[in-house]
C-alpha cells in the first residue's frame, strides 16, 4: 500500500505547487512592461486603438504599454508572433475583423486561432458605408436593389482585394437581396476608392472613416451605413436594416487578444482594465469622434461574438467560392 501512496502525495503536492506559482504570477502581474502588437503598418484604426488602448492600461496597471507594428500578409505576421509569445500576460495583440476570415482565406496558417489564441476584450466597431459617385442613379437602397435587379450582372463593385471587407460586404448584400454585380478587386482601398470618385466603378462598401469626407465634399453619395444602429458621424443615414434589408450588418471589429494558455487570473485583470476604460465616458467621446462605437463585456462575451464572426463569414465565403489573391 506505502508503494502506491507514496507516488499520489507527490502528484498532488506537484500540482498544488503548480497551482501557487500561477496564483502567484498572476497576483505579481504586471511587473514589467506591457506590449501590444499592431499587426498592421502605423497609421489607421487597429494602430489608431492599440494605441488608445495602451494608454489606458499604462494608467490602469502603472507600467509601460508599448505598441509594436508587424505588419505582413493580412496580419499574419503580428497575428502569428503573438500566437507564439509566452502566455504571460505581457504579449497581446490587437486582432481585428480578417482574423476571422483569414481562416477561411488562407491556406496553412502558422497558427490554429482556436488553440493559440483567447479573446481578452471586445473593444469595439467601425460601420462601413455603402457608396456611389454622385452621378450614379439611385438614390436610397431600395432604388439600388431595383436597378441591380432589372440589369443582371451589368455593374460592378469595387474592393480592396479578394476577401477584403468590402468584398465580403458586397457579396453578402448580393446573397440576401437576391441581385448580381461583378466584383472589380484592386490592390488596395486607396486605388478602388479613387476610381468610384472618378465614376469609374459606380459602387462600394468603404470603412465610413475614409468615404465620409468624401462624402461631405460631395465627391461621393451615400446611400447607407452597415452597423446594428447609426454611426454618430452620421446620424442622418440610415443603416441598411433600416434602408430595408433585414439583418445585414457587417463592421469592422477591433479585438485584444493573448496566448491561449495565459492565467485566467491575467486574463480576468485584463478584461476588467480594458472594460473599464471602454466605459469612461470621454474616451468614449473620444473614440466615437474616429467613428468607432466600443462594446466592451466579458472574456465569454469576446469569445461568443468571435465564433459568430467565423460562423458567418465562413458561410459567406465558402457559398461565394471566395478564394485570397
Amino acid at each position: 500500500m506505502k508503494q502506491w501512496i507514496q507516488p499520489s502525495l507527490k502528484r498532488a503536492v506537484t500540482v498544488a505547487l503548480l497551482a501557487c506559482c500561477a496564483l502567484s504570477h498572476a497576483q505579481g502581474w504586471p511587473s514589467k512592461p506591457i506590449r501590444i502588437v499592431a499587426p498592421v503598418p502605423p497609421g489607421g484604426g487597429v494602430d489608431f486603438l492599440s494605441r488608445a488602448i495602451a494608454r489606458k492600461l499604462q494608467i490602469a496597471f502603472d507600467v509601460p504599454v508599448i505598441v509594436e507594428n508587424k505588419a505582413g500578409a493580412s496580419a499574419l505576421v503580428g497575428t502569428d508572433f503573438v500566437a507564439k509569445a509566452p502566455a504571460d500576460g505581457n504579449t497581446l495583440l490587437m486582432g481585428y475583423s480578417v482574423l476571422a476570415t483569414n481562416t477561411f482565406l488562407v491556406n496553412n496558417l502558422p497558427y490554429d486561432l482556436e488553440r493559440d489564441l483567447v479573446p481578452v476584450a471586445y473593444i469595439g466597431y467601425i460601420p462601413l458605408i455603402l457608396v456611389t459617385p454622385p452621378s450614379f442613379p439611385p438614390n436610397s437602397v431600395g432604388e439600388l436593389i431595383a436597378l441591380l435587379k432589372a440589369n443582371p450582372n451589368k455593374y460592378f463593385f469595387a474592393s480592396g482585394g479578394a476577401g477584403a471587407g468590402a468584398h465580403l460586404a458586397a457579396e453578402m448584400f448580393k446573397s440576401m437581396t437576391g441581385t448580381t454585380m461583378q466584383h472589380v478587386p484592386y490592390k488596395g482601398n486607396a486605388p478602388a476608392l479613387t476610381d468610384v470618385v472618378g465614376g469609374h466603378v459606380p459602387i462600394m462598401f468603404d470603412t465610413i472613416t475614409t468615404s465620409l469626407p468624401l462624402v461631405r465634399a460631395g465627391k461621393l453619395k451615400a446611400l447607407a451605413t452597415t452597423g446594428p444602429k447609426r454611426s454618430p458621424l452620421a446620424p442622418e443615414l440610415p443603416t441598411m436594416i433600416e434602408a430595408g434589408v433585414p439583418g445585414f450588418e457587417i463592421s469592422a471589429w477591433y479585438m485584444v487578444f493573448a496566448p491561449r494558455k495565459t492565467p485566467p487570473e491575467v486574463l480576468d485583470k485584463l478584461n476588467h482594465a480594458i472594460d473599464t476604460a471602454l466605459a469612461d465616458p470621454e474616451f468614449a467621446k473620444q473614440m466615437a469622434a474616429q467613428g468607432v462605437v466600443l462594446v466592451g463585456g466579458s472574456l465569454a462575451q469576446a469569445d461568443a461574438f468571435l465564433n459568430s464572426e467565423i460562423s458567418r463569414w465562413g458561410t459567406v465565403i465558402k457559398a461565394a467560392g471566395i478564394k485570397a489573391e
